[in-house]
């Protein structure tokens, strides 16, 4: 594909973006035009090619996403840059760095639980998550941070949410804030849907003490020829409406 000529305070711009994945696709875009999965994964050794592209439209570049044929012939995602007025400069310079006195507070704030397991772990073991996905809603007053505007999250809620996220039509399409905001994701304890479906979730996690209960738990469900989310429900279903 033929590279294009860009204005020079736009590749001012996409110089100044200093992530190492996102360099990567931004300056071969630059010299080549674009950047297929394959070449990601081959020359760079990229496991996760989309990876390297959300890096960039994280940095608040615009890129879009086609179909090429691969050097076997398959079908594969290419990238090139999109439209440039659509730079989200919210964005611009990537996501930025918390502080250990922020996390903190964080901490302190969720006693040390997920937000959406309620799963209790050392501080180390709990990732900052942006309530709206970074995504959608880019850096809020990183300046001034609002503990309101963040959760903990384990290892495993962190992964589970950006899957979800990633694949909901409002990350992929129309990225309103206003729809993640009543996610699951962003407010397990008040959400109208999870990633645009119309369900209702909850995560239990049995610490400590607490796998006793679990396990005299799996024993009833088995003896009831149920799986544990069926026979939970069956519970919660009986105690309310008996």
């Amino acid at each position: 594909m033929a590279k294009e000529k860009f204005p020079k305070k736009i590749i001012t711009l996409l110089k100044s973006i200093k992530n190492k994945r996102a360099k990567v696709v931004i300056d071969s875009i630059l010299k080549h035009g674009s950047i297929s999965t394959e070449t990601l994964e081959k020359k760079y050794g990229y496991n996760h090619p989309p990876r390297a592209a959300r890096d960039v439209r994280e940095a608040g570049i615009p890129l879009e996403t086609f179909t090429i044929s691969s050097s076997d012939g398959r079908k594969i995602a290419a990238y090139r840059f999109g439209d440039f007025s659509k730079i989200q400069k919210d964005k611009l310079g990537g996501r930025k760095i918390f502080s250990k006195k922020f996390k903190n507070a964080l901490y302190a704030h969720y006693k040390g639980k997920c937000v959406v397991c309620s799963g209790s772990s050392e501080e180390r073991y709990l990732q900052i998550d942006h309530k709206l996905p970074y995504e959608v809603a880019g850096e809020i007053n990183s300046e001034n941070r609002k503990m309101s505007d963040y959760m903990l999250l384990c290892g495993s809620c962190n992964r589970a949410k950006s899957w979800s996220c990633e694949h909901c039509p409002n990350w992929l399409i129309e990225k309103n804030p206003k729809i993640c905001s009543h996610c699951y994701w962003a407010n397990p304890a008040n959400h109208l849907h999870v990633a645009l479906k119309e369900v209702r979730r909850v995560d239990i996690i049995w610490n400590s003490d607490e796998v006793q209960i679990y396990n005299k738990l799996r024993k009833e469900a088995e003896k009831n020829d149920n799986a544990i989310p069926a026979y939970v429900k069956k519970i919660i279903k009986n105690h309310l409406f008996k």
